[in-house]
Protein backbone atom coordinates (compact mmCIF):
# COMPACT_ATOMS: atom_id res chain seq x y z
CA UNK A 1 0.00 0.00 0.00
CA UNK A 2 1.73 2.98 -1.11
CA UNK A 3 1.75 6.00 1.52
CA UNK A 4 1.05 9.58 0.86
CA UNK A 5 4.25 10.77 1.59
CA UNK A 6 6.30 7.98 -0.51
CA UNK A 7 5.78 10.65 -3.70
CA UNK A 8 6.80 13.67 -2.17
CA UNK A 9 10.27 14.75 -3.10
CA UNK A 10 11.95 17.66 -1.83
CA UNK A 11 12.38 20.83 -4.19
CA UNK A 12 15.91 20.69 -6.01
CA UNK A 13 17.20 24.53 -5.96
CA UNK A 14 18.77 25.31 -9.63
CA UNK A 15 22.36 25.60 -9.48
CA UNK A 16 24.16 28.51 -10.14
CA UNK A 17 26.10 29.40 -12.90
CA UNK A 18 29.59 30.44 -12.16
CA UNK A 19 30.88 33.79 -13.43
CA UNK A 20 33.62 34.53 -14.92
CA UNK A 21 35.53 37.81 -15.29
CA UNK A 22 37.94 36.60 -18.30
CA UNK A 23 37.60 33.98 -20.27
CA UNK A 24 41.07 33.12 -20.95
CA UNK A 25 41.43 32.31 -17.01
CA UNK A 26 40.90 29.13 -16.53
CA UNK A 27 40.46 27.35 -12.80
CA UNK A 28 41.56 29.03 -9.87
CA UNK A 29 38.93 30.16 -7.05
CA UNK A 30 38.82 29.96 -3.31
CA UNK A 31 38.68 26.68 -2.21
CA UNK A 32 39.77 25.32 -6.06
CA UNK A 33 42.94 23.29 -5.62
CA UNK A 34 43.44 24.49 -9.38
CA UNK A 35 45.29 26.89 -9.79
CA UNK A 36 44.07 29.79 -12.15
CA UNK A 37 45.85 29.73 -15.72
CA UNK A 38 45.70 30.99 -19.09
CA UNK A 39 45.78 28.87 -22.26
CA UNK A 40 48.82 29.99 -24.17
CA UNK A 41 49.56 25.84 -24.94
CA UNK A 42 48.31 22.75 -25.93
CA UNK A 43 49.93 20.79 -22.82
CA UNK A 44 53.44 22.78 -22.95
CA UNK A 45 53.37 23.12 -26.74
CA UNK A 46 52.23 25.58 -29.47
CA UNK A 47 48.84 24.65 -30.92
CA UNK A 48 50.42 24.62 -34.09
CA UNK A 49 54.04 23.24 -35.02
CA UNK A 50 56.72 25.75 -36.28
CA UNK A 51 58.23 25.01 -39.88
CA UNK A 52 61.64 23.93 -39.34
CA UNK A 53 63.00 26.64 -41.40
CA UNK A 54 65.83 28.89 -40.07
CA UNK A 55 67.36 32.40 -41.51
CA UNK A 56 68.80 31.14 -44.79
CA UNK A 57 65.27 30.57 -45.98
CA UNK A 58 63.98 33.80 -45.86
CA UNK A 59 67.57 34.56 -48.14
CA UNK A 60 65.85 31.93 -50.31
CA UNK A 61 62.80 34.09 -50.47
CA UNK A 62 64.86 37.50 -51.24
CA UNK A 63 66.90 36.03 -53.77
CA UNK A 64 64.07 33.93 -55.53
CA UNK A 65 62.61 37.53 -56.20
CA UNK A 66 65.59 38.92 -57.89
CA UNK A 67 66.56 36.04 -59.62
CA UNK A 68 63.07 35.61 -61.42
CA UNK A 69 62.70 39.24 -62.04
CA UNK A 70 65.76 39.73 -63.30
CA UNK A 71 65.49 37.13 -65.74
CA UNK A 72 62.06 39.02 -67.05
CA UNK A 73 63.80 41.84 -67.11
CA UNK A 74 66.43 40.34 -69.21
CA UNK A 75 64.13 39.15 -71.93
CA UNK A 76 62.74 42.53 -72.54
CA UNK A 77 66.74 43.70 -72.76
CA UNK A 78 67.50 41.13 -75.48
CA UNK A 79 64.00 42.19 -77.49
CA UNK A 80 65.15 45.65 -77.53
CA UNK A 81 68.04 45.44 -78.00
CA UNK A 82 69.83 47.06 -75.22
CA UNK A 83 73.30 44.49 -74.57
CA UNK A 84 74.37 46.65 -71.20
CA UNK A 85 71.04 46.14 -69.89
CA UNK A 86 70.84 42.46 -70.73
CA UNK A 87 74.01 41.49 -69.80
CA UNK A 88 73.53 42.87 -66.00
CA UNK A 89 70.14 41.12 -65.73
CA UNK A 90 71.23 38.09 -67.30
CA UNK A 91 74.28 38.00 -64.54
CA UNK A 92 71.72 39.16 -61.56
CA UNK A 93 69.63 36.14 -62.46
CA UNK A 94 72.02 33.53 -62.43
CA UNK A 95 74.18 34.91 -59.37
CA UNK A 96 70.67 35.43 -57.32
CA UNK A 97 69.79 32.27 -57.97
CA UNK A 98 72.92 30.48 -57.21
CA UNK A 99 73.31 31.90 -53.70
CA UNK A 100 69.51 31.42 -53.41
CA UNK A 101 70.17 27.65 -53.74
CA UNK A 102 73.42 27.69 -51.97
CA UNK A 103 71.35 29.17 -48.77
CA UNK A 104 68.60 26.47 -49.40
CA UNK A 105 71.09 23.82 -49.21
CA UNK A 106 72.41 25.29 -46.28
CA UNK A 107 68.67 25.33 -44.23
CA UNK A 108 68.32 21.67 -45.56
CA UNK A 109 71.61 20.43 -43.86
CA UNK A 110 73.33 18.25 -46.62
CA UNK A 111 73.18 18.92 -50.26
CA UNK A 112 71.87 15.43 -51.07
CA UNK A 113 68.58 16.38 -49.24
CA UNK A 114 68.38 19.45 -52.01
CA UNK A 115 68.83 16.24 -54.63
CA UNK A 116 66.36 14.10 -53.47
CA UNK A 117 63.57 16.51 -54.18
CA UNK A 118 64.41 15.92 -58.21
CA UNK A 119 63.60 12.00 -56.94
CA UNK A 120 59.98 12.45 -57.85
CA UNK A 121 57.70 15.20 -59.33
CA UNK A 122 53.99 15.78 -57.74
CA UNK A 123 51.84 18.17 -59.05
CA UNK A 124 50.35 17.98 -55.13
CA UNK A 125 53.25 19.47 -53.65
CA UNK A 126 54.87 23.32 -54.20
CA UNK A 127 57.95 21.77 -52.58
CA UNK A 128 58.09 19.31 -55.05
CA UNK A 129 57.10 21.72 -58.43
CA UNK A 130 59.08 24.63 -56.95
CA UNK A 131 62.51 22.12 -56.99
CA UNK A 132 62.10 21.61 -60.73
CA UNK A 133 61.13 25.48 -61.67
CA UNK A 134 64.50 26.14 -59.37
CA UNK A 135 66.30 23.73 -61.27
CA UNK A 136 64.93 24.63 -64.88
CA UNK A 137 65.36 27.44 -64.41
CA UNK A 138 69.16 27.48 -62.79
CA UNK A 139 69.71 25.56 -66.47
CA UNK A 140 68.50 28.02 -68.51
CA UNK A 141 69.55 30.83 -66.66
CA UNK A 142 72.98 29.45 -67.35
CA UNK A 143 73.42 28.75 -70.80
CA UNK A 144 72.43 32.11 -70.88
CA UNK A 145 74.92 33.93 -69.14
CA UNK A 146 78.37 31.60 -70.44
CA UNK A 147 77.93 33.96 -73.77
CA UNK A 148 78.40 36.70 -71.08
CA UNK A 149 81.19 35.06 -69.58
CA UNK A 150 83.46 34.65 -72.64
CA UNK A 151 82.95 38.13 -73.55
CA UNK A 152 83.99 39.61 -70.38
CA UNK A 153 86.83 37.86 -70.44
CA UNK A 154 87.30 38.97 -74.08
CA UNK A 155 86.75 34.86 -75.44
CA UNK A 156 90.18 34.07 -74.34
CA UNK A 157 88.88 30.99 -72.48
CA UNK A 158 90.24 27.92 -74.36
CA UNK A 159 87.08 26.70 -76.13
CA UNK A 160 86.70 25.07 -79.90
CA UNK A 161 84.70 27.43 -82.30
CA UNK A 162 81.72 25.05 -82.50
CA UNK A 163 81.58 25.21 -78.83
CA UNK A 164 81.92 28.90 -78.31
CA UNK A 165 79.45 29.41 -81.39
CA UNK A 166 77.33 26.92 -80.17
CA UNK A 167 77.37 28.99 -76.84
CA UNK A 168 76.42 32.13 -78.38
CA UNK A 169 73.88 30.76 -80.36
CA UNK A 170 71.58 29.50 -77.76
CA UNK A 171 72.46 31.98 -75.27
CA UNK A 172 69.33 34.08 -76.67
CA UNK A 173 66.70 30.97 -76.48
CA UNK A 174 68.09 29.98 -72.81
CA UNK A 175 67.55 33.75 -71.47
CA UNK A 176 63.81 33.49 -72.83
CA UNK A 177 63.43 30.01 -70.77
CA UNK A 178 64.94 31.46 -67.59
CA UNK A 179 62.40 34.20 -68.33
CA UNK A 180 59.77 31.84 -68.84
CA UNK A 181 60.41 29.62 -65.17
CA UNK A 182 61.64 33.32 -63.89
CA UNK A 183 57.80 34.44 -63.13
CA UNK A 184 57.01 31.03 -60.81
CA UNK A 185 59.81 30.94 -59.54
CA UNK A 186 59.14 34.68 -58.18
CA UNK A 187 55.74 33.59 -56.62
CA UNK A 188 55.87 29.76 -55.82
CA UNK A 189 57.71 30.56 -52.59
CA UNK A 190 53.95 32.24 -51.58
CA UNK A 191 52.31 29.27 -52.54
CA UNK A 192 54.73 27.45 -50.21
CA UNK A 193 54.49 29.21 -47.35
CA UNK A 194 50.10 29.96 -47.84
CA UNK A 195 49.85 25.77 -48.13
CA UNK A 196 51.43 25.53 -44.42
CA UNK A 197 48.95 25.77 -41.28
CA UNK A 198 50.91 28.47 -39.84
CA UNK A 199 48.40 31.14 -38.93
CA UNK A 200 49.39 34.69 -41.11
CA UNK A 201 50.84 32.36 -43.85
CA UNK A 202 47.26 30.42 -44.35
CA UNK A 203 45.27 33.68 -44.03
CA UNK A 204 46.98 35.74 -46.70
CA UNK A 205 47.48 32.34 -49.38
CA UNK A 206 45.37 34.05 -51.85
CA UNK A 207 46.37 37.26 -52.30
CA UNK A 208 50.24 36.91 -51.23
CA UNK A 209 51.68 35.66 -54.64
CA UNK A 210 50.46 38.90 -55.83
CA UNK A 211 52.95 40.13 -53.01
CA UNK A 212 55.70 37.83 -53.91
CA UNK A 213 55.26 38.82 -57.96
CA UNK A 214 55.46 42.59 -57.04
CA UNK A 215 58.26 42.80 -54.69
CA UNK A 216 60.43 40.45 -57.03
CA UNK A 217 59.94 43.18 -60.04
CA UNK A 218 60.69 45.94 -57.69
CA UNK A 219 63.79 43.94 -56.03
CA UNK A 220 65.46 42.76 -60.50
CA UNK A 221 64.29 46.54 -61.64
CA UNK A 222 66.57 48.06 -58.91
CA UNK A 223 69.33 46.00 -58.94
CA UNK A 224 69.07 46.98 -62.55
CA UNK A 225 69.20 50.41 -61.96
CA UNK A 226 72.04 50.18 -59.28
CA UNK A 227 74.49 48.18 -62.54
CA UNK A 228 73.11 49.98 -65.78
CA UNK A 229 73.70 53.41 -67.52
CA UNK A 230 70.45 55.53 -67.40
CA UNK A 231 71.02 55.23 -71.30
CA UNK A 232 69.56 51.53 -70.90
CA UNK A 233 67.80 51.43 -68.18
CA UNK A 234 64.23 53.19 -69.04
CA UNK A 235 62.53 49.97 -68.93
CA UNK A 236 63.56 48.73 -65.49
CA UNK A 237 62.95 52.34 -64.29
CA UNK A 238 59.21 51.59 -65.50
CA UNK A 239 59.22 48.01 -64.44
CA UNK A 240 60.27 49.49 -60.95
CA UNK A 241 57.97 51.93 -60.71
CA UNK A 242 55.20 49.69 -61.25
CA UNK A 243 56.19 47.17 -59.21
CA UNK A 244 56.26 49.53 -56.08
CA UNK A 245 52.85 50.35 -56.90
CA UNK A 246 51.75 46.98 -57.21
CA UNK A 247 53.90 45.99 -53.74
CA UNK A 248 52.16 48.56 -52.07
CA UNK A 249 48.54 48.10 -53.32
CA UNK A 250 49.29 44.43 -52.77
CA UNK A 251 49.86 44.55 -49.55
CA UNK A 252 46.89 46.17 -48.51
CA UNK A 253 44.36 43.70 -50.22
CA UNK A 254 46.11 40.81 -48.36
CA UNK A 255 45.33 42.63 -45.53
CA UNK A 256 41.70 43.72 -45.97
CA UNK A 257 41.41 39.91 -47.27
CA UNK A 258 42.90 38.28 -43.90
CA UNK A 259 41.78 38.00 -40.65
CA UNK A 260 42.37 40.56 -38.48
CA UNK A 261 43.69 38.84 -35.68
CA UNK A 262 45.82 36.02 -38.20
CA UNK A 263 46.95 39.84 -39.63
CA UNK A 264 47.92 41.55 -36.53
CA UNK A 265 51.82 39.99 -36.20
CA UNK A 266 52.26 42.01 -39.51
CA UNK A 267 51.69 45.10 -37.88
CA UNK A 268 54.05 43.72 -33.94
CA UNK A 269 57.41 43.38 -33.02
CA UNK A 270 60.69 43.14 -35.74
CA UNK A 271 58.15 41.61 -38.40
CA UNK A 272 55.84 45.19 -37.91
CA UNK A 273 58.94 47.30 -38.23
CA UNK A 274 60.32 45.71 -41.34
CA UNK A 275 57.19 45.95 -43.49
CA UNK A 276 56.87 49.35 -42.29
CA UNK A 277 60.65 49.93 -43.80
CA UNK A 278 59.52 48.01 -46.41
CA UNK A 279 56.57 50.70 -47.21
CA UNK A 280 58.82 53.38 -46.76
CA UNK A 281 61.51 52.32 -48.79
CA UNK A 282 59.40 50.92 -51.76
CA UNK A 283 57.51 54.68 -51.81
CA UNK A 284 60.75 56.29 -51.03
CA UNK A 285 62.29 54.31 -54.31
CA UNK A 286 59.46 55.13 -56.57
CA UNK A 287 59.35 58.83 -56.04
CA UNK A 288 63.26 58.78 -56.40
CA UNK A 289 63.17 57.04 -59.78
CA UNK A 290 59.99 59.11 -61.42
CA UNK A 291 61.98 62.37 -60.12
CA UNK A 292 64.94 61.82 -60.46
CA UNK A 293 65.30 58.48 -62.43
CA UNK A 294 67.45 59.99 -65.16
CA UNK A 295 70.38 61.04 -63.69
CA UNK A 296 73.13 57.84 -62.80
CA UNK A 297 73.25 58.78 -58.86
CA UNK A 298 70.14 59.30 -57.94
CA UNK A 299 68.99 56.37 -60.26
CA UNK A 300 71.34 54.04 -57.98
CA UNK A 301 70.08 55.33 -54.88
CA UNK A 302 66.69 54.74 -55.82
CA UNK A 303 67.12 50.99 -57.24
CA UNK A 304 68.97 50.51 -53.84
CA UNK A 305 65.61 51.30 -52.11
CA UNK A 306 64.06 49.24 -53.95
CA UNK A 307 66.52 46.36 -53.67
CA UNK A 308 65.76 47.38 -49.51
CA UNK A 309 61.98 46.98 -49.84
CA UNK A 310 62.09 43.65 -51.72
CA UNK A 311 64.49 42.04 -49.29
CA UNK A 312 62.37 43.69 -46.27
CA UNK A 313 58.93 42.69 -47.42
CA UNK A 314 60.04 38.96 -47.52
CA UNK A 315 61.66 39.27 -44.45
CA UNK A 316 58.76 40.68 -42.57
CA UNK A 317 56.09 38.49 -43.71
CA UNK A 318 58.57 35.60 -42.74
CA UNK A 319 58.36 36.62 -39.61
CA UNK A 320 55.36 37.47 -38.96
CA UNK A 321 54.80 33.64 -39.86
CA UNK A 322 57.13 32.25 -37.72
CA UNK A 323 55.59 34.75 -34.77
CA UNK A 324 51.95 33.62 -35.43
CA UNK A 325 52.43 30.40 -34.36
CA UNK A 326 54.04 31.26 -30.89
CA UNK A 327 50.51 32.58 -29.60
CA UNK A 328 47.54 30.06 -29.84
CA UNK A 329 45.56 33.30 -30.10
CA UNK A 330 46.32 33.25 -34.48
CA UNK A 331 45.56 29.88 -34.49
CA UNK A 332 41.65 29.95 -31.88
CA UNK A 333 39.89 32.91 -32.70
CA UNK A 334 40.06 32.90 -36.40
CA UNK A 335 38.51 29.40 -35.94
CA UNK A 336 36.16 30.05 -33.67
CA UNK A 337 35.11 33.14 -36.31
CA UNK A 338 34.59 30.81 -39.29
CA UNK A 339 32.98 28.35 -37.13
CA UNK A 340 30.41 31.23 -36.23
CA UNK A 341 30.13 32.53 -39.76
CA UNK A 342 29.28 28.73 -40.89
CA UNK A 343 26.65 28.33 -38.27
CA UNK A 344 25.02 31.55 -38.81
CA UNK A 345 24.67 30.54 -42.54
CA UNK A 346 22.76 26.97 -41.41
CA UNK A 347 25.81 24.87 -41.84
CA UNK A 348 25.00 23.02 -38.28
CA UNK A 349 26.58 19.56 -39.64
CA UNK A 350 29.88 19.67 -38.31
CA UNK A 351 32.39 21.58 -35.95
CA UNK A 352 35.47 21.26 -38.52
CA UNK A 353 37.38 24.66 -38.19
CA UNK A 354 40.01 24.59 -39.72
CA UNK A 355 39.09 25.62 -43.40
CA UNK A 356 39.48 28.52 -44.58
Amino acid sequence: MTRPFDSYRPPVEPRKKRKRKDPGRMGGGKDSMVGTFRFESYYGKPVVKAPPWEAPIPIYLALGGLAGGSSLLAVGALATGRKKLLRNTRIAAIGAGAIGSLALVADLGRPERFLNMFRVFKLSSPMSIGSWILGAFSACAGLGVLGEVDDLLGRKIPLPKFVRKLIHKVAGPATVGAGVFGAPLAMYTSVLLGDTSVPTWNAAKERLPFVFVSSGAMAASGMAMLTTPVEEAKPARILGITGAACDLLAMQAMEKRMDPVAAEPLHEGDPGALLKWSELAAITGAVATLVAGRWRLPAAAAGASMVAASVLTRFGIFGAGIESVKNPRYTILPQKRRLAERRACGEVGNSITTAG
